[in-house]
């Protein structure tokens, strides 16, 4: 697959995008805190309001200002709150209104990180205060004191994670007595003591403590180096181990922010946490656009088999059914598609997948199911499925050639073609057995029937792009301009992007240009693994995708399998009991 860029050089730029703290990692002594603590009328930001506002900003364990005010609320402070906070309505009748002090509050705290004990709260009562005021929410990076404290302080050290408590753990110079200032004051005395903790586990970024978690273990944590070389841009990442051998394969939408996800808390998958153990090193793939990243994530998936990739690491074990192309058709269960007038659906991604549609078939069509090749009037003796009325014996000669063509033909189109005859057949004998109570066998019918439905539609979709010499799509970037792709056999051949403003086409022919020879297949196999010919599938149908052009045909059969599973799809997802087949 070749890539040609709307960016000068060899590289796409994708505009100016303002870093954050995760992407830059800023070392901790190097980040500006603002220590929040506020006093309200009550527990809960819907109701209640601000009575008091205490802050202090701090950079390397320095002291850079402090904020304090008493705010005026718009309904008298209940007796209570009085009795627990010292703060009177005579004490805040004179006081600026929070449409007054919260802009102070705000311009304070710019371009800083927020930091309050069970910041929940607060926060909760800072973004009421913004909405009604009509300020915009800032963003503020947040760390909350309490989270910290309960990965870090034990019960043997302090008996809960209040911040009295933690004060008197970690010797505050100022006793909390909910009063803004003092709160905040002491919360300052109690994040130096929580920061020189993690400092002693290997947390020493603003991104490491806003994920830290003891869940996380040391060995982990020291391995985050390895993310750090990682870009800001979408592509594929690959973990190898000491001999350079890949691991897992992976897509993101940015690099460095999904890498380091890995050595955090949020990566929560045993296997995942065994494979970073293995990872010495992170080679970062970018691709311009998503579909490029997964294109490129299933090849390399298929070319490594990476022990840690559950899905994807063994295309080629993928197996059709197919109608064999003979005097008297059969159905069989093969690996390849063959140049030789047979008919084929799938592909399956397991040969009892591809049994049971093949079941399916045999359900309401009369196909012989003998594996022997038959000449006419072969005068073998003929089997219990004869007996049965499930086959013409065209082995005994009963069945004519011609007669056995009509129901082969069925069977063409149930797999091919227009289904609808064969699957109402199906879904006929289906509401009978469960109109009989026969629900055991309701639902193996109904396997059946779904496993022959979604591989007839599977390839009447993939076929026509298997059979197209060139298909080139574009979609509308949320920025402006085009994503383009060439797609050749079903195989992704070439993409590009075009910038905001400029004319579309010089790129698309650039990329015609020099997007990869794709010999021809025998349909329906594509020239890609099937799974690569779905996804780009997928992104051909997503509404806003245009067709710049098509040289051959995209179709699909009227009264095709697509429709049918449409249909069944659905109403199997609210199949918990087959007896709902029928209503």
């Amino acid at each position: 697959m070749t890539t040609t860029t709307g960016a000068r050089g060899t590289g796409a730029t994708l505009g100016a995008v303002q870093r954050t703290f995760d992407d830059l990692g800023t070392p901790l002594a190097e980040v500006t805190f603002v220590v929040v603590d506020l006093e309200t009328t009550g527990g809960s930001a819907q109701s209640a309001q601000i009575t008091e506002i205490g802050a202090v900003k701090v950079r390397a364990g320095a002291v850079l200002g402090e904020l304090q005010t008493l705010v005026r609320p718009s309904t008298p402070i209940p007796a209570f709150i009085t009795l627990l906070t010292g703060i009177t309505n005579s004490m805040v009748a004179d006081a600026p209104s929070i449409q007054v002090a919260l802009p102070a509050f705000l311009e304070f705290a710019q371009g800083s990180v927020l930091v309050a004990h069970n910041a929940g709260f607060d926060v909760s009562f800072l973004k009421a205060a913004v909405t009604a005021t009509g300020h915009p929410w800032p963003g503020f990076a947040v760390v909350d004191t309490v989270r910290l404290a309960r990965q870090l302080v034990h019960r043997d050290e302090t008996p809960d994670h209040k911040l009295a408590s933690l004060a008197r753990l970690f010797g505050a110079g100022t006793t909390p007595d909910h009063r803004a200032l003092h709160d905040a004051r002491a919360t300052v005395d109690v994040l130096h003591g929580l920061i020189a903790r993690v400092g002693n586990l290997g947390v020493h970024t603003l991104e490491e403590l806003s994920s830290f978690s003891s869940r996380v273990s040391a060995a982990t944590r020291r391995k985050r180096f390895l993310a750090d070389a990682m870009p800001s841009a979408p592509g594929v990442y690959v973990f190898k181990d000491g001999r350079g051998q890949p691991l897992y394969v992976g897509t993101a939408t940015d690099l460095r922010r999904r890498t380091r996800t890995y050595f955090t808390a949020s990566e929560s998958r045993r296997r995942m946490g065994e494979m970073v153990g293995l990872a010495e090193s992170i080679t970062p793939i970018v691709c311009q656009t998503p579909l490029e990243a997964q294109v490129r994530e299933l090849r390399l998936i298929a070319e490594h088999k990476p022990r840690y990739n559950a899905r994807s690491r063994h295309p080629e074990k993928v197996v059709w059914v197919k109608l064999t192309a003979e005097a008297f058709p059969r159905l069989s269960v093969v690996r390849q598609v063959r140049a030789e007038g047979a008919t084929y659906a799938g592909p399956f991604r397991s040969r009892a997948a591809a049994t049971e549609a093949m079941a399916a078939v045999h359900e309401v069509i009369p196909l012989r199911q003998c594996t022997s090749r038959l000449r006419p009037a072969d005068g073998a003796g003929a089997c219990v499925l004869a007996e049965l009325g499930r086959c013409g014996a065209p082995c005994t000669g009963e069945q004519s050639e011609a007669e056995y063509a009509e129901v082969a033909g069925r069977a063409r189109a149930a797999l091919a073609g227009d289904g609808r005859p064969a699957l109402a057949a199906l879904q006929h004998r289906l509401s009978g057995l469960a109109g009989a109570e026969r629900f055991e066998e309701a639902q193996t019918l109904r396997d059946r029937m779904l496993a022959l439905v979604r591989a007839s539609a599977r390839a009447q979709r993939i076929a026509p792009l298997a059979l197209a010499p060139e298909i080139v799509a574009a979609r509308r970037q949320e920025a402006g301009g085009w994503e383009v792709v060439s797609v050749r056999h079903g195989r992704l051949a070439g993409t590009t992007l075009s910038p905001p403003g400029a004319d579309p086409m010089p790129f698309i022919e650039a990329m015609r240009a020099c997007a990869e020879v794709v010999a021809r297949p025998t349909a329906p196999a594509p020239s890609a693994h099937p799974e690569e010919t779905e996804v780009i599938l997928r992104w051909l149908e997503t509404p806003g995708t245009r067709l710049v052009d098509v040289d051959g045909a995209w179709t699909c059969p009227v009264g095709g399998a697509g429709a049918a599973r449409g249909d069944l799809e659905p109403r199997a997802r609210r199949w918990g009991n087959v007896d709902r087949v029928v209503r």
